[in-house]
């Protein structure tokens, strides 16, 4: 039976851990050849050797321009292609209030978050217009369309990176290229449990149990969540969708329960984080 990505070459940034690892995994299985690129190298390598040959690692940092464009370029010299940009890669966690967030912080999530994402459409747009079209997707956040306290950087970023997912749907759909945005909820991924911005690692169980009881329905997000939300995203089955916000929270958006606060991290990290 063909995969749904079947002939097609994706880029995933942030793929040596997360959203960006299950989505590896899931691009692969559907028949896609997929290079991740990462500032963790040996994460990534050891994502790459578990998926096999149709999968290439390039180490690189979304902030600068020309990781961008050489981890694309090293795309489509390996595969001959390009047709799928996966701009995935995000930091964020313990920024504080506006007053308590400092300038290097607040610049470096902007960095990362908004204009990584900005360099990943510029650099691969021409691929994917020689290519006749594909897709561009983003990891967004429902932190860009709620209010939420601390994350002044972070939900900025986010809500900028819906905006330039509109312009960049507008701009180049006459050249059959389709630009979406995912909203993730609360979801398991390292970024809440053993985010270095955090003061010490979090209990991922802790976390998860909490997350249980944000939305309505009540279990954690996991990353194959939104990895099955980009594989469709990716794949012709949404040709007639571009320049959307997909959310994927479980209904918490939608719900009454728009708030919740991380566990405090421990004093002392549990054995298995460290």
């Amino acid at each position: 039976m063909p995969g749904r990505l079947d002939g097609k070459v994706a880029v995933i940034t942030g793929g040596a851990s997360g959203m960006g690892e299950a989505t590896a995994q899931l691009f692969v299985r559907e028949g896609a050849r997929v290079v991740i690129g990462d500032l963790q190298k040996e994460k990534g390598e050891a994502v790459v050797a578990s998926i096999g040959p149709a999968c290439r690692f390039v180490a690189a940092d979304v902030s600068a321009s020309e990781d961008v464009a050489g981890l694309v370029n090293a795309a489509v010299q390996a595969f001959g292609r390009l047709d799928i940009m996966y701009n995935n890669a995000g930091i964020g966690g313990g920024e504080g209030s506006i007053i308590e967030c400092s300038e290097a912080t607040f610049d470096r999530i902007i960095a990362v978050d908004l204009k990584a994402v900005w360099l990943g459409m510029k650099h691969a747009l021409p691929h994917l217009i020689a290519a006749g079209g594909g897709s561009i997707i983003t990891t967004a956040s429902v932190s860009g369309l709620m209010g939420m306290p601390g994350q002044g950087a972070y939900g900025s970023a986010k809500g900028g990176v819906i905006q330039l997912t509109r312009v960049c749907a507008i701009e180049f759909a006459g050249h059959g290229v389709r630009a979406n945005c995912i909203c993730p909820g609360g979801t398991l991924t390292p970024i809440l449990f053993a985010n270095p911005n955090l003061p010490a690692p979090v209990d991922p169980e802790e976390v998860r149990r909490r997350l249980a009881h944000v939305q309505p329905i009540p279990r954690a997000g996991l990353p194959e969540d939104i990895a099955h939300a980009a594989l469709w995203l990716a794949s012709d089955e949404s040709s007639f969708v571009t320049g959307q916000a997909i959310v994927v929270d479980g209904g918490w958006q939608a719900s009454a329960r728009q708030q919740w606060t991380p566990p405090e991290p421990p004093v002392t990290p549990p054995e298995s984080l460290e």
